[in-house]
């Protein structure tokens, strides 16, 4: 991009001008919509408008940055002015890898870029591969999940702006860390979002909770999906950014025979051929369609992976009890030892919750479980909830044992290899008065019917500072026990996956599940590795009987006392959650939600 040349797509208007200190300059058509000029003199860090047959000013649909917020002039940004560090970095494919999802304003009590790569060290020292960084695009106020980002080109100058992001994701990339953004194409902000002023950028008839849907399809929907994907291509390649996480994939309405999906992994195929690095993309669907993750080849639409709330849920619903919502068909046994060998509950079967038919089944000798990325806790599932609060540290021992050794892309929030005590709550800060006085009940009834019938009483107000102050980690908390311990089991279970390669196996069809559900425990075949969990409230006896070994079924021994669950043996235990008594005969006496790691 020439610095001093302004473009805009703005197919109805029948003027347009680039305003810079008070003077107009008139632009002129460039054909399909477009309009162009150059002003002599203009460049990096000039800030300008632009106005439509003689309107209001407005900011660039692709500005690239915003220094005075999302209702202020636009700035030119050329992004050859930034110099990087991270030549030696070759990119990082997501087989075998664990990511880490981070909100950088709640990250550090900074809440920059800078106080974040500042905190690198401690996720060297965990041993994760990807930070996966939630929406940074310009929102209203100083503080926001992201979702409710505008400008999409840009980045939030509360933030770091545009070098602070670079400098972020360089200093990742010297410390072997991969970068994946979280982006935002189902809707855009309601405070501060101008397109529909310049072309028809969203759908005349579809939305959805968030906002009115992106038109994808529709009359101009060419332009619009080119915006999107050029988006995509941005941070890419001038940010040097690893992957995209896409939000809400399944709110995307689109009914062209190339899916927009399919178009933007074809996009970022070829972009990552010319850069020669790999590039990811994961998609969050609630859909449970393999088609999401199948190759373009095949007729899937692309993408690198999903996001697969089910893995979530039935962990969840295991540890911890609950049964309200969304967790209604989870928590037993039975269904857990589904979803670790097979992705989804919902493949076709009837969901509760939706009350009808769900999902999709996957192909497990050919989708590989590393598509699938999974999750104890994330941004949603904690801030979902009307109290943003967390798994308690007790229940994570034997969740992220169970996740750290599965055959999917484990992903942790922030915070959670300590055990957080803070919470997670959903926060705005909204300017204008009428979306400030609004979004509280605006929260409350987007959950209705999620068994929170009593929200508006626990729920805090979004709006208030203090609300997003307690949701800053406390970073003074895995200095100490438990959350030191914790934080120990996480980087065992960590480099444990890494030294074994049967625990980064992706392959589906070689995971067995042994389970019984009076006693609430489950063995997980991972090659010559066993991963015994004791989820109940009593005892178990795992007994590594050499019948086992000559191929024969594992039996469960029903004589009264702690229950006995068979496995191979020889063994010798890798890694254990507590202290683990043997018994004289080789078994493994598990204590209530324990787990342990063995080897055959």
């Amino acid at each position: 991009m020439n610095p001093n040349v302004f473009e805009v797509w703005a197919p109805a208007a029948a003027q347009v001008e680039v305003e810079i200190d008070g003077t107009g300059h008139r632009m002129e058509p460039a054909g399909g919509g477009w309009w162009r000029a150059e002003v002599p003199g203009a460049g990096h860090g000039t800030d300008y408008v632009f106005r439509l047959d003689g309107g209001k000013p407005l900011p660039d649909p692709r500005t690239r940055r915003q220094p005075y917020g999302i209702f202020g002039p636009s700035r030119v940004y050329d992004h050859d002015h930034f110099t990087w560090a991270d030549q030696e970095w070759r990119g990082r494919d997501l087989r075998g890898a664990i990511i880490y999802e981070l909100h950088i304003a709640t990250f550090t009590p900074e809440g920059t870029f800078a106080a974040a790569a500042r905190k690198l060290d401690h996720l060297i020292e965990l041993g994760v591969d990807f930070v996966e960084v939630m929406p940074v695009p310009p929102v209203p106020g100083r503080y926001n999940w992201g979702y409710d980002g505008v400008d999409l080109y840009a980045v939030h100058e509360e933030y770091g702006g545009p070098d602070g992001f670079k400098l972020f994701v360089d200093a990742c990339h010297r410390a072997g860390i991969g970068v994946i953004l979280d982006v935002v194409y189902n809707h855009l902000g309601p405070s501060g979002n101008f397109l529909a002023e310049f072309g028809p950028y969203f759908h005349e008839s579809a939305a959805s909770f968030w906002g009115q849907a992106v038109n994808l399809d529709g009359p101009g929907s060419d332009e619009v999906r080119r915006y999107f994907i050029d988006n995509a291509r941005q941070w890419l390649r001038d940010y040097h950014v690893d992957g995209l996480r896409l939000d809400a994939v399944h709110a995307l309405w689109d009914k062209r025979a190339v899916h927009f999906l399919e178009e933007l992994a074809a996009a970022v195929d070829a972009l990552a051929a010319a850069l020669g690095r790999p590039l990811t993309l994961i998609a969050e669907s609630d859909l449970n369609d393999p088609r999401m993750i199948t190759p373009r080849g095949a007729g899937g639409l692309g993408m690198t992976a999903q996001w697969n709330d089910d893995v979530h849920h039935a962990l969840h619903a295991a540890v911890s009890g609950e049964r309200h919502g969304y967790y209604c068909d989870f928590g037993s046994m039975a269904v857990l030892a589904k979803v670790l060998t097979s992705a989804f509950l919902h493949d076709g079967t009837y969901s509760t919750f939706r009350r009808r038919s769900h999902g999709r089944p996957v192909d497990r000798a050919n989708t590989p479980g590393y598509r699938f990325v999974c999750c104890v806790q994330n941004h949603d599932q904690i801030g979902n909830r009307a109290e943003g609060d967390r798994l308690p540290a007790e229940l994570l021992w034997v969740a992220a044992g169970l996740l750290l050794t599965s055959p999917f892309t484990p992903m942790l929030f922030m915070g959670e290899e300590w055990g957080a005590t803070t919470p997670f709550l959903f926060f705005t800060d909204h300017v204008e008065s009428h979306l400030r006085e609004g979004e509280a009940d605006r929260r409350r009834r987007e959950f209705i019917g999620f068994g929170y019938d009593d929200w508006a009483e626990r729920a805090p107000d979004p709006g208030a500072e203090s609300t997003f102050l307690r949701s800053k980690l406390d970073w003074d908390e895995p200095l100490t026990d438990p959350h030191k311990s914790l934080l120990t089991w996480y980087r065992d279970l960590i480099a444990l996956r890494r030294a074994h390669p049967d625990l980064t196996d992706p392959r589906l069809d070689r995971v067995r599940v042994d389970h019984d559900e009076p006693t609430r425990h489950l063995v997980v075949h991972r090659g010559r590795l066993r991963v015994a969990a004791n989820l109940g409230q009593e005892p178990v006896t795992v007994r590594l009987a050499p019948e086992a070994a000559a191929g024969r079924e594992p039996t469960l021994d029903r004589e009264p006392g702690p229950a006995r669950h068979d496995l191979h043996t020889p063994a010798r235990i890798l890694l254990a959650s507590h202290d683990i008594v043997t018994t004289d005969d080789g078994g493994l006496i598990l204590p209530p939600l324990s787990l342990a790691i063995v080897e055959i």
